[in-house]
Parts: structure tokens; sequence; C-alpha cells
């Protein structure tokens, strides 16, 4: 069996060394570049033969690995995308599935996971961590979550998300715990909402979302 070529999309000395580390222990896999940036990617891929599938950041510079995603699997979409990334919110899990990505898996999981995640892509499944996966089947779910519905004001899913609680009468404090993230947070997402929908209040703006089937 062929070793699997694979390329590293990561702008992030020692996070390279990390996900280098976890890959070394398995001869199954031969990386064959190493590229900080998005656009490096694309002008490195052609040069490099066989590529099976790129391991991909998402917050790098000059191009993000969300945008490189698009533009790999135009271009070249033979090749597989596995995001392996710090983030596990449901827009960049969204946006990355809709550019194109084959797998979704987080830089904490195991050398075994993320080897595990590469053979199930290649055999034609979507390698992607538990807790990634247990997300995706809830936006499935949820078809209000469609960008057609989003489109008129340009909502984000966490805009959306944060829009959900505050109807269900949760506090800034309870959203944010729910979230993870903290309160200054969802207020900067709130004023967002406010601005986009036009509104002044929060009641303005769970009326008008409810009244657009977006929440």
């Amino acid at each position: 069996m062929k070793a699997v070529r694979l390329v590293v999309a990561e702008d992030n000395a020692f996070a390279l060394e990390v996900i280098l580390g976890k890959l070394s222990a398995d001869d199954e896999f031969t990386v064959c570049a190493t590229v900080t940036t998005g656009r490096q990617l694309l002008q490195r891929l052609p040069q490099l033969g066989r590529v099976d599938l790129v391991l991909m950041d998402i917050e790098m510079p000059d191009m993000n690995g969300i945008e490189a995603t698009r533009e790999l699997k135009a271009q070249f979409p033979g090749i597989k995308v596995l995001i392996l990334t710090i983030f596990d919110d449901d827009e960049n899990i969204y946006n990355a599935i809709l550019a194109g990505a084959d797998g979704y898996v987080l830089k904490e999981e195991s050398g075994d996971k993320i080897r595990t995640a590469i053979l199930e892509m290649l055999d034609g499944g979507a390698g992607m961590s538990a807790g990634v996966a247990a997300r995706v089947l809830r936006m499935m779910k949820m078809p209000r979550l469609e960008p057609a519905l989003l489109e008129d004001f340009n909502l984000t899913m966490r805009e959306v998300e944060i829009l959900e609680k505050l109807k269900a009468g949760f506090t800034y404090e309870k959203i944010a715990s729910q979230l993870f993230i903290s309160s200054g947070t969802v207020r900067k997402h709130i004023e967002h909402v406010y601005r986009k929908l036009q509104v002044h209040n929060k009641v303005e703006a769970v009326q008008k979302a409810s009244k657009a089937n977006i929440i």
C-alpha cells in the first residue's frame, strides 16, 4: 500500500511541531510539505505531485483555512481536506462544510484519532471529533439556519444561536455559560444583531427574527 501523502497547512510553529509529532508514529503517512498560509498552499500544490490530503488550520494569514478549502476544492477536487483546528463553534464548522471540507477534527485529539479520521476520509467517510459530529447533527435538524433564511439580514450562525437563547428568556450570563464565551462577547454579538436587524432592544430583535422565520 502506498503511503498517504499529506500537506500540513499550519502557521503556528509549536502547533505544527505537535501535529508532525502525532503523525510521525505512523509510517502510513508521508508529509510532503508544510505551509503557513492558504495562499502558499495553493501555490505549492501543483509542484508536489500526488497529494492525497491536506490537514488545514482555520486561522491563518493571507487566506484562512476555510477560504483556502473553497479554492482548493475548485482547483483540486480529488484532494481531501481535514480541518484541524481549535475552533468547535457552529459557525466555523458550518462554513468549513459549505467550503467542501471532508472532515473536521480538533487539535486536542490524539494521534490515533487523527489517523482514524484521515483513513475514514480516504475511504469515503467523514472524519470528525465526536463533539463536532454532534453539532453537525444538531444543525441538520434545524432548517431555519439555512443561509437562505439569513441572507436578508446577514446574520451569522452564532448570532442566530444567541437570538434563540434570548427568545427562551436566558440572561446574558446564562448564554455566555452555555456557549463557553464571555458575557462581553455575548453583548458584542447582540449589538451586531441589533444593527443588522435595525432594532433597539431584545424584544424587538426576537419579534423581528421570529416574524422572518429565523428563530
